[in-house]
């Protein structure tokens, strides 16, 4: 069994991006366990509030999890062409000792995202690239999922309503866990 952890970007309770997690959640392939999470609870990132009470509660789950995943899946927005503040701050935060950057240490990690717009996520998945290298993780290249004009793709809910997008979103996790596999 492949466990693979997937974190949605974004807090909108109807968000492409979270519709894209459930949807991913839905179309794992035999033998993969995809493990859904988003980031609320995260406080943004102050050293004073780690020093004086340590690792918030909703940090050290997404920790847990990503020590026992062996795969991590972000499904990034894009906010002014980049990655947005509270998905890196997530990151930040995942990043921090207990396990610290260790945790990452040739995780296998993949990125894809929604958008409104007609390029995808293409520039917040580049962003995430040195941020990645950075903590050592092993990106798999091979697949790439940009879901462009997603506002025609999912319903008001945030569920994804698109055949064509599951298929290739479908297609995509097969591969990514067959390279988190090894």
């Amino acid at each position: 069994m492949i466990r693979i952890l997937a974190i949605s970007g974004s807090l909108r309770k109807a968000s492409f991006n979270t519709g894209l997690l459930r949807a991913a959640e839905a179309a794992a392939p035999a033998g993969v366990t995809l493990d859904a999470r988003t980031l609320h609870g995260v406080p943004l990132y102050d050293g004073d509030l780690e020093a004086a009470e340590g690792v918030p509660p909703a940090v050290a789950a997404l920790k847990e999890a990503l020590a026992a995943a062996d795969g991590l899946l972000l499904i990034t927005p894009e906010y002014n062409n980049g990655i947005p503040g509270v998905f890196k701050n997530g990151i930040d935060w995942m990043s921090r000792p207990p396990g610290g950057t260790d945790l990452f240490k040739g995780k296998p990690v993949a990125v894809i995202g929604a958008s409104p717009g007609g390029f995808g996520t293409i520039l917040a998945q580049n962003a995430w690239l040195p941020v990645l290298r950075t903590l050592g993780t092993t990106p798999w290249f091979e697949g790439r999922l940009m879901v462009s004009r997603a506002g025609g793709l999912f319903d008001r809910e945030g569920n994804l309503t698109d055949d064509e997008t599951r298929t290739r979103l479908a297609g995509f996790l097969a591969g990514f866990a067959a390279f988190a596999a090894g």
